[in-house]
């Protein structure tokens, strides 16, 4: 990259891995293969993939035969939802989700809402924490699923997952969470967390876009989105990509080690530090102060334009909390469900670390938006 371009934006993507992109090669060497072909040049293609399968499930705490490959983490939480409304049609369904999850699980739910479920969206606190209370209140005798993200995308808050799972499992209601962007970060082992469903996406972990995995509990009954061939033990057809799975094996080998998460909440840390010291009142957190993933930084530049600011910053990639359409701002449903003002939301800009953001960078960062305070005061 350029010197003067610094990257911020781990949560909407992450670079490839070396080690990811080393087993990429590999694979793509070896794996030209059908791995669900009888002969000699389907093998190591199928080889490939049982050990990446093997791989995800290790790092997740569970079964290989639990793994689903799929093409993303949107087409995974697609699979989680739609395929138990679909597997549970001979009753009337409701589902349970809360207002700031991602558009892969709301626009999902909003498609089964049309098709005659009643979806229940739960509020949020200021911080972006869910009360597990209003859980416990929403459950009916129709509900089929609920789906709680793990960490939000925008501000990092954490919910607590083992606890509503556990209210789920006392109703017999099955449990998916959207890990997306906690893992690597934080822990996510299924059996620690206690849930049926749990979704990853390959390219917010340092492996490419184009790969992604849903955990299903054994068990649990699932309709295919896709169908066809019985790949994936019957529950998503489509021939496997050695390559593709192969870089998800090897992410999560990685993702299993969070040692380095301790140095980037340092880092992030003292990145607010140094912005709160700038700003003072003009600069608010947005998100839980503590219950956070530790590489997210979500701050609202009070009365500015976060786009306008960012805009400003030019080569430093980040993103904001509001997009402008036709001169009006349009507000992040994520900063509108946690009750923020317009004139706080307005100005929210997403700082994302990664594991090779460095303090010099962020050093510079701070620098760039000092001037930019200078010119606002």
């Amino acid at each position: 990259m350029n010197s003067d371009r610094i990257y911020l934006d781990y949560n909407a993507s992450t670079p490839v891995d070396p080690g990811v992109a080393q087993a990429m090669r590999s694979a793509t060497d070896d794996g030209y293969g059908n791995p669900s072909g009888p002969h000699w040049a389907a093998m190591p293609a199928k080889d490939t993939v049982e050990r990446s399968r093997r791989q995800v499930a290790t790092f997740l705490g569970c079964m290989p035969e639990e793994i689903v490959f799929t093409s993303g983490g949107s087409e995974a939480n697609n699979l989680a939802l739609k395929g138990v409304y679909f597997a549970r049609t001979g009753r009337r369904a409701h589902l349970i989700t809360t207002q700031v999850e991602h558009p892969s699980v709301l626009s999902p739910c909003a498609f089964l809402a049309r098709q005659g479920a009643r979806v229940t969206n739960l509020p949020v606190d200021g911080t972006g924490l869910l009360d597990p209370d209003d859980l416990r209140r929403a459950i009916t005798r129709e509900t089929v699923l609920i789906s709680i993200m793990h960490a939000n995308n925008e501000v990092g808050t954490i919910q607590p997952i083992a606890e509503c799972a556990q209210i789920a499992r006392d109703h017999g209601v099955p449990f998916h969470t959207d890990a997306a962007q906690s893992v690597g970060k934080i822990p996510t082992r299924v059996a620690a967390l206690g849930i049926d469903l749990l979704s990853i996406a390959g390219h917010k972990a340092y492996a490419p876009k184009g790969i992604g995995a849903l955990y299903v509990r054994n068990g649990t009954r699932l309709e295919p989105l896709i169908h066809g061939g019985g790949h994936e033990g019957g529950r998503r057809a489509g021939t496997e990509s050695a390559m593709l799975t192969a870089a998800l094996g090897a992410a999560c080998g990685l993702a299993g080690d969070l040692a380095a998460m301790a140095g980037v909440r340092r880092l992030r840390d003292r990145f607010w530090d140094a912005l709160h010291a700038q700003w003072g009142d003009r600069v608010v957190l947005n998100g839980h102060p503590d219950q956070r993933l530790p590489n997210t930084l979500n701050v609202s530049f009070v009365g500015l334009n976060g786009a306008a600011m960012l805009a400003a910053l030019d080569g430093i990639a980040a993103s904001t909390g509001s997009a402008c359409h036709s001169g009006q701002i349009e507000l992040s449903p994520v900063l509108r469900a946690m009750n923020i003002s317009k004139d706080v939301a307005k100005g929210a800009v997403r700082f994302s670390l990664g594991r090779s953001t460095t303090a010099g960078e962020i050093a510079k960062v701070v620098e760039r938006i000092s001037a930019l305070r200078i010119m606002h005061s």
